[in-house]
């Protein structure tokens, strides 16, 4: 990728998650990147199409770390449980190359677009729903019945959710680690 559309991704990325889409514009980005608006406009053609660029950057790098905390344990059992450690991390500023946390950036771009057939909404529901297949993904090794699995995949892809939504709105940085139990219990039931 050009080294100037990567850097206006990064500022962008930077930018809007700090402080908002709708609270940041063209300008701020061009100034915050040192990069002509000429430039900004050759490769994006609109706020939009940069937005939808921060999004695709912003899914790889979530789910490069997302996919590297489940896989470090053997078991599914064992994913699911550092996957809330890994929110854990994530909630109280311990992983490098996400930032500083300000809650979920699909969730809270999701927020600022009201059409949810708009392009950056679906790329919102894209990314939820391939880390719920990852989440399923690492249930299936340890419950085999599909409409089983399937539930509790829901329930953490749930529980996960919810400790996000927390920590962010509601100040609650040790949202994962009270999921612990609820998870405990989940994953050590005999199905």
């Amino acid at each position: 990728m050009n080294v100037k559309k990567l850097l206006l991704i990064k500022t962008a990325l930077q930018l809007f998650y700090s402080n908002g889409i709708n609270s940041v514009g063209i300008n701020e980005i061009v100034k915050e990147s040192g990069v002509a608006k000429k430039t900004l406009y050759h490769h994006f053609s609109s706020k939009e199409q940069l937005v939808l660029a921060t999004l695709k950057y912003r899914d790889h790098l979530f789910c490069q770390w997302f996919e590297s905390i489940l896989n470090s344990k053997k078991t599914g059992k064992e994913s699911i449980l550092a996957l809330f450690y890994g929110l854990d991390n994530w909630f109280n500023n311990r992983v490098a190359g996400l930032d500083e946390f300000k809650g979920c950036y699909f969730i809270n771009t999701a927020a600022e677009y009201g059409d949810p057939n708009s392009l950056a909404r679906r790329s919102c529901k894209e990314h939820k729903h391939k880390i719920s297949l990852l989440i399923k993904e690492k249930v299936s090794m340890f419950i085999n019945k599909t409409d089983e699995c399937e539930v509790v995949a829901n329930t953490i892809s749930l529980l996960k959710e919810g400790a996000i939504v927390s920590a962010s709105v509601e100040g609650n940085i040790d949202a994962a680690l009270k999921c612990l139990p609820t998870v405990l219990r989940i994953i050590n039931e005999d199905y």
